[in-house]
């Protein structure tokens, strides 16, 4: 896990928890050196910041050596076709972020929630973590790689994938001889 930007490091030790408990078959940890937000990502016409430009910057730092690298930020995300996004993957692919700056209630009008605030985030690394392993959105509402169009959508799905979602993914990691 890559921090881009200042990132609470509890914070992303849960994120971490979270993702171990939905892929036991993958470590987590979190690198020494963050990565600083891109400057070429921002777009001030939207005061926000395009993920795919994020994700090739991440793709460059460094020979990624078979692993999956999850970028977590504070700043606003987007992609042109959209108002914003929660994260961004390659499907399947190495590189991956999530944003936490839609994932605060405060974001909604609400009180800081630090669990709430980690529920989400889990639920979008997750996610986007499914996404670089090959899985792709899924019918399920309940299901963690259903698309999140709102906050709502987020908080109503679970943290882990479907067993439709797990099924696949098993046999996808046996063609690949994992």
């Amino acid at each position: 896990m890559l921090p881009i930007g200042d990132v609470d490091r509890d914070l992303l030790e849960g994120i971490c928890g979270g993702i171990r408990q939905a892929y036991p078959h993958l470590e987590c940890a979190i690198t020494g050196e963050g990565m600083e937000v891109p400057r070429e990502a921002y777009n001030p016409a939207r005061n926000q910041y395009n993920s795919t430009t994020i994700l090739h910057k991440m793709r460059r730092l460094k020979d990624l050596g078979g692993h999956l690298i999850l970028g977590v930020t504070n700043v606003d995300l987007y992609v042109p076709q959209l108002n914003f996004v929660f994260g961004e993957a390659e499907c399947p692919g190495r590189v991956a972020v999530i944003s936490l700056y839609r994932l605060r209630p405060e974001f909604y009008g609400a009180k800081p929630d630090r669990r709430l605030l980690l529920e989400r985030a889990v639920k979008e690394a997750v996610h986007e973590v499914g996404h670089n392993l090959g899985l792709t959105h899924c019918i399920n509402p309940a299901c963690v790689m259903h698309f999140s169009n709102n906050i709502w959508m987020t908080d109503a799905k679970g943290s882990k994938p479907c067993i439709a979602c797990r099924m696949k993914l098993k046999l996808m990691m046996r063609r690949r001889g994992h």
